[in-house]
Protein backbone atom coordinates (compact mmCIF):
# COMPACT_ATOMS: atom_id res chain seq x y z
CA UNK A 1 0.00 0.00 0.00
CA UNK A 2 1.28 3.06 -1.12
CA UNK A 3 0.78 6.08 1.36
CA UNK A 4 0.97 10.01 1.56
CA UNK A 5 0.77 11.97 4.45
CA UNK A 6 -0.43 15.58 4.43
CA UNK A 7 -1.54 18.51 6.58
CA UNK A 8 1.33 19.41 8.71
CA UNK A 9 2.36 22.49 9.94
CA UNK A 10 3.01 25.28 12.43
CA UNK A 11 0.28 26.22 14.87
CA UNK A 12 -0.08 27.62 18.44
CA UNK A 13 -0.80 26.02 21.41
CA UNK A 14 -4.66 25.55 21.71
CA UNK A 15 -4.80 25.50 17.92
CA UNK A 16 -6.06 22.84 15.39
CA UNK A 17 -4.47 20.78 12.17
CA UNK A 18 -6.28 17.88 10.69
CA UNK A 19 -3.63 15.40 9.01
CA UNK A 20 -4.47 13.05 6.11
CA UNK A 21 -3.47 10.20 4.94
CA UNK A 22 -4.35 9.07 1.32
CA UNK A 23 -3.65 5.24 0.55
CA UNK A 24 -3.35 3.60 -2.97
CA UNK A 25 -6.30 0.99 -1.76
CA UNK A 26 -9.85 1.68 -0.27
CA UNK A 27 -8.71 2.40 3.32
CA UNK A 28 -11.98 0.77 4.22
CA UNK A 29 -10.30 -2.61 3.05
CA UNK A 30 -6.85 -1.85 4.67
CA UNK A 31 -6.80 -4.10 8.85
CA UNK A 32 -5.65 -1.26 11.01
CA UNK A 33 -4.79 2.35 9.47
CA UNK A 34 -2.77 4.25 12.31
CA UNK A 35 -1.11 7.48 13.00
CA UNK A 36 2.36 7.63 15.30
CA UNK A 37 4.76 10.43 15.71
CA UNK A 38 8.11 10.97 16.51
CA UNK A 39 9.12 13.53 18.55
CA UNK A 40 12.96 14.93 18.21
CA UNK A 41 15.19 12.41 19.77
CA UNK A 42 12.42 9.93 20.75
CA UNK A 43 11.06 6.76 19.57
CA UNK A 44 8.00 6.53 17.80
CA UNK A 45 4.75 5.95 19.37
CA UNK A 46 1.32 5.22 18.33
CA UNK A 47 -1.02 8.12 18.35
CA UNK A 48 -4.11 6.24 17.24
CA UNK A 49 -5.79 3.83 15.11
CA UNK A 50 -8.96 3.04 13.33
CA UNK A 51 -9.95 -0.83 12.44
CA UNK A 52 -11.36 -1.71 9.71
CA UNK A 53 -14.98 -2.51 11.58
CA UNK A 54 -14.25 1.30 13.09
CA UNK A 55 -12.81 0.52 16.13
CA UNK A 56 -10.86 3.37 16.65
CA UNK A 57 -8.06 3.23 19.64
CA UNK A 58 -6.05 6.61 21.09
CA UNK A 59 -3.06 7.14 23.28
CA UNK A 60 -4.40 8.13 26.72
CA UNK A 61 -2.28 11.91 25.97
CA UNK A 62 -4.52 12.65 23.06
CA UNK A 63 -7.62 11.36 23.85
CA UNK A 64 -10.50 13.92 23.74
CA UNK A 65 -8.21 16.32 21.53
CA UNK A 66 -7.90 13.89 18.81
CA UNK A 67 -9.97 12.01 16.61
CA UNK A 68 -9.04 9.63 13.62
CA UNK A 69 -11.26 8.77 10.95
CA UNK A 70 -11.97 7.32 7.69
CA UNK A 71 -13.23 9.65 4.54
CA UNK A 72 -14.67 7.51 2.33
CA UNK A 73 -14.87 10.68 -0.18
CA UNK A 74 -11.20 11.46 -0.09
CA UNK A 75 -10.26 7.87 0.41
CA UNK A 76 -8.05 9.10 2.80
CA UNK A 77 -7.54 8.33 6.92
CA UNK A 78 -7.53 11.92 8.82
CA UNK A 79 -6.78 12.66 12.23
CA UNK A 80 -7.99 15.40 13.75
CA UNK A 81 -5.92 17.26 16.24
CA UNK A 82 -7.65 19.67 18.53
CA UNK A 83 -6.27 22.06 21.53
CA UNK A 84 -2.55 20.86 19.93
CA UNK A 85 0.09 20.93 22.73
CA UNK A 86 3.91 21.65 22.82
CA UNK A 87 4.19 18.50 23.21
CA UNK A 88 2.52 16.93 20.22
CA UNK A 89 5.21 18.46 17.99
CA UNK A 90 6.83 15.49 15.91
CA UNK A 91 7.00 14.36 12.58
CA UNK A 92 3.59 12.37 12.21
CA UNK A 93 3.54 9.01 9.98
CA UNK A 94 0.74 6.69 9.02
CA UNK A 95 0.55 2.97 8.96
CA UNK A 96 -1.37 0.77 6.64
CA UNK A 97 -2.01 -2.80 8.02
CA UNK A 98 -2.42 -6.06 6.36
CA UNK A 99 -1.94 -9.79 6.59
CA UNK A 100 1.37 -10.05 6.25
CA UNK A 101 2.62 -6.55 5.27
CA UNK A 102 2.79 -3.21 6.70
CA UNK A 103 3.52 0.44 4.84
CA UNK A 104 4.41 3.65 6.14
CA UNK A 105 3.88 7.02 4.44
CA UNK A 106 6.49 9.76 4.36
CA UNK A 107 5.77 11.58 7.46
CA UNK A 108 4.29 15.06 7.54
CA UNK A 109 5.55 17.81 10.47
CA UNK A 110 3.76 19.26 13.01
CA UNK A 111 5.28 22.16 15.35
CA UNK A 112 3.07 23.41 18.15
CA UNK A 113 5.14 26.53 19.62
CA UNK A 114 3.87 27.59 23.55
Amino acid sequence: VQLQASGGGSVQAGGSLTLSCAASRSVFNINVMEWHRQAPGEQRELVASIGIGGDTSYREAVKGRFTIARDAAKNTVDLQMNNLKPEDTGVYYCHSVLIGRDDWGQGTLVTVSS
